[in-house]
Formats: C-alpha cells, structure tokens, sequence
C-alpha cells in the first residue's frame, strides 16, 4: 500500500463534524507528520505503560496508525490492570492491531515479565483521589518509574508528567517555560516531580534516553476543561472565575508531539511543555460556548493574576504545531454536549488552587 493511500484511509473528518465516539477516536488517532517521522526514525517496539487511560487508547491507536504510514513493522503493545468493566477497551485497541497485557504495575514480578521492546510511553500515574490516598499517589507517581527504569534499562522512555510541576505563574508571563523554576503545589505536584526526578536519575547514571512531557491540558469532546465548562453552562451553574485561566491542547495534538518526542529523548533527560499556544481566559472560553449553546453564562469570583500555565514554544518548534485551532475546539465540545454527546464524568478539578484533587 502507498503511503499516499495510506493517509488518505487514516484522515479524520473535521471535528466539528464528528457525531459519534467511533469517528472522534479516529479523529483522536489521527497522526501528524511529525508523529509519523518519528515512527519511521525508531525502530523497534513500543510498550504502552498505563493505556487503559484517557489518552492511552488514542494514543496507542495514533502509533499504530503512524507505524504503518511510515512502513516500519512493529509491534505495538498496551499494558494496564485491565480490570473489571475494561474489556470493550481492550478489545477495542487489539481490533486496531494492539497487542495488550494484564498487568500491576506496582508488581516488581510482573512488570518484570513485560515483554521486552526498545520504545517505552509512560502514562501511568495517579491524580484524582490523589488527596485521599497520597501514599498511593506517591508509589505510583514516583516508585513506578524507578521500577520501569530498572525493567527497561536499554530503551528509549517518553514520560508523561504535568505543568503542575511548576506552580502558578503569573497571567501576564504567557506560561511557565523549561527554564524556570519548579515550585509544585501540593502532594501530586510534589509526586510528579518525584516522577521526574527517578527518571532522570536513572537516566543521568545509566545513560538512559528519556523524555518529559509536561502536558497542560489535553481536551477532547468528553473530557477536559472546556468540556467541564460547558457542562456547568447546561447545568445552570455559575462559572468560579477565581482560577481564570488555563492552558489547553486537543488531544490528537498531545498524542502526536508525544510521540514525536521519541526520537529526542535523551540523557540527561529531555524537557518539553506539551500545550497549546494561547492562555485561554475562563470567561471568553464560556461566553464563546455559551453563544453556541444559546445559553447565557451566569460568573461568581474575579480572576486572579496567577494560573498554572504554561509555554508552549518550545514543544511547537520541536514536536510540531497543534493542528486543530483552540476555536474550533470550543464550537465542537458546545455542539456536543448540547446534543447529549457521551462525557466521561470525570472533573479536571483544574480551578483547584490548593494543589489537591
């Protein structure tokens, strides 16, 4: 098969045409250039630790997907608990050609009996319930990796971590860059720098090539914090403009610059932002969705001059542009869940200010 027909079969239909789960996470798997390039510069397998997530799934199907256009023959493989209710997503990513394995990951035992493969995307971790149980929170989010490094010693890794990591910046700063100081708020923030610091101690003293997206935030049709705002319109709930503004991504977008972070990992580490280019104003956000849901937005609170927020130069330079306009965006999530499109239920908590979800 050409590559030319290859795209054309893999293409997804413009978002805001999307009218059902199946073409959305075709829409959520559609690869980038980049994302492709990538695939077609590492060889090997691809693990994924923790796909039975909000991004795994895409994420896994994206690579596949991208393999297969670039014409490199790999196995793909998802790894999760796989617990009880997760069996339409399994079988959903081995109908899309991916391998998947039953695992615990916070058992020395078995993640020692993963299969073996030279690229590693690390998704697993912990963060709503992450108050309730922080000891949960912290082995998850900063034993596991030393666990995955001492399994993978010869691989190349792509670890998923967050902007928390930096704390609240001002609105004015236009984000918190690479550079600048870590200052996380609360026990998952402190985690996931945990997260970061046993990977990059692995790979500073055993050379191993790592890198480390800072993600803030992926949205998509069902979950996100575009989607939380819109709901609370259909709800008749007044907006909390005390956290009044945020960073967002379309998932597809995240997946790919995900991706195409492979062939950069590095040691020591290599540090990406992973986000979209603009800091997005709670207010416009909802007065936008509130005119294509024909609803008027009611507000409490003023916004503050801080945020977590983060820049996303950087990432764009070397992962890519976002592809999909953070506008059209916003039309979509209105028009879907105006129209009882399937959510996830499942809260960012990203107006939280005190570092607990």
């Amino acid at each position: 098969m050409s590559r030319q027909l290859q795209n054309k079969e893999t293409a997804a239909i413009p978002i805001d045409q999307i009218r059902d789960v199946q073409q959305l996470e075709s829409a959520l798997s559609d690869p980038s250039p980049a994302a492709i390039e990538a695939m077609a510069k590492t060889d090997g397998d691809l693990v994924l630790l923790g796909v039975n997530g909000k991004m795994g799934p895409t994420l896994a199907m994206m690579a596949r997907k991208a393999s297969d256009i670039a014409g490199v023959k790999r196995n793909v493989i998802g790894v999760s608990r796989f617990g009880s209710g997760s069996e339409p997503v399994r079988e959903q990513l081995e109908n899309a050609g991916i391998q998947t394995v039953a695992c615990d990951l916070l058992n020395r035992k078995q993640v020692a009996s993963l299969p073996d493969a030279k690229n590693i995307i690390f998704l697993a971790g912990m963060k709503f319930g992450s108050a309730a149980d922080t000891a949960t929170t912290w082995a998850m989010n900063a034993y596991l990796p030393a666990l995955v490094c001492e399994r993978y010693p010869d691989s190349r890794i792509a670890a998923f971590s967050t902007g928390n990591v930096y704390g609240p910046v001002s609105v004015e700063s236009g984000g918190a860059t690479e550079q600048d100081p870590i200052l996380p708020v609360g026990e998952y923030a402190m985690s996931c720098l945990g997260r970061e610091r046993m990977f990059e101690y692995f790979s500073r003293t055993q050379g191993l090539p790592v890198s480390i997206i800072r993600l803030n935030y992926a949205v998509e049709l069902r979950y996100g914090v575009i989607v939380d705002l819109a709901l609370k319109l259909k709800q008749s709930q007044p907006i909390d403009l005390q956290t009044g503004y945020f960073n967002a991504i379309w998932q597809a977008d995240a997946n790919a610059m995900t991706l195409a972070s492979l062939p950069l990992a590095d040691s020591p580490p290599f540090v990406i932002n992973v986000t979209g280019p603009e800091t997005l104003s709670v207010r416009q956000v909802v007065a936008m969705l509130g005119e294509e849901m024909g609803i008027e937005p009611t507000f409490t609170g003023q916004e503050g001059s801080d945020a977590l927020l983060s820049c996303g130069q950087m990432g764009h330079d070397r992962l890519g542009y976002p592809r999909q306009p953070i506008g059209t965006v916003i039309r979509a999530v209105a028009r879907w869940v105006n129209e009882g499109g399937e959510v996830l239920n499942k809260p960012t908590k990203f107006e939280s200010r005190d570092g607990r979800f």
